[in-house]
Formats: structure tokens, sequence, C-alpha cells
């Protein structure tokens, strides 16, 4: 059996599944240090979860975007946002506006939470289509 090391977050995620023993068991499957293996057993199921505070900073903003590409590296994920318009038949401008860098464990949560939040949108409204519906905008994969 190949266990991988299991993140903060991840296990935070999961701790509400597993018990004292499961945990201790987990910690001897991964091989963890005495000292490792404590702090995982010291955060039991029974551990509060902390309350989340959100502020918005002064330098806040908010923008739309009908345009997203990705990089990615071994270190993280860019996500660039912009706005794709077209002036003519055979030409796209996209004008990007903002960078936003990701880990692979923060893109895989926000690829989670985008996951549920469409799946919800879509009981709701319907399918979505992702290929454009306008004559003006050319054929090909939505990037």
């Amino acid at each position: 059996m190949i266990v991988k090391w299991v993140s903060f977050g991840a296990f935070r995620a999961m701790r509400s599944l597993v018990d004292r023993r499961k945990l201790r068991y987990i910690a001897v499957r991964l091989r963890l240090s005495p000292a490792r293996r404590s702090n995982l057993i010291f955060m039991s199921p029974s551990a509060q979860q902390p309350q989340m505070n959100m502020v918005q900073t002064e330098d806040y903003r908010e923008s739309y975007a009908n345009s997203v590409q990705v990089r990615v590296s071994v270190w993280d994920f860019q996500l660039t946002f912009g706005l794709a318009s077209s002036e003519s038949p055979d030409q796209v401008t996209i004008r990007n506006q903002n960078a936003i860098f990701l880990s692979p464990q923060q893109a895989k949560a926000l690829w989670n939470v985008l996951g549920q939040n469409i799946t919800q949108y879509e009981q709701a409204f319907g399918t979505l289509n992702l290929e454009p519906q306008s004559h003006n905008f050319p054929h090909g994969p939505v990037n």
C-alpha cells in the first residue's frame, strides 16, 4: 500500500471522519517521527474549527473576466484573467487584467469548490454550454 503525506488542509477536512485509533494507525503507516505522530494525534476530531474572519483590504477590488489562461509549473498555478473582445469576425483581442498564483493544493481546492458550485448552478439553471453562440466569436476551445 502506497501512502503519501497528507497536507494539513486535507487532514483537517478528513479529521471528522476518523477517530483516535485510526489516527494512530495512519501515523504509524506514514512512518512519522514520534514528534509528528503526537501532533497528528493531538488534532483529534473533538478539536474545534477556528473562527474565520473575512476582511477586505483597502486595495480590494472586484472585476469581470470572460477569459482565463492557466500556466502550470512544478511550484504553482498561474491564472491570468482578462477581457476578450472581437473587433472583427476573424480577430479576438484579450486584455489581461490580473494574474493570481496558487499552490497546487489551493488550485485543487479551487477546482473542487468550483465543481460543486457548477453542479448546483446547472441543477438550478440547466446545463452550461462551453461553445460560444455568437457568430462574431471564433469557434474552438474556450480559454
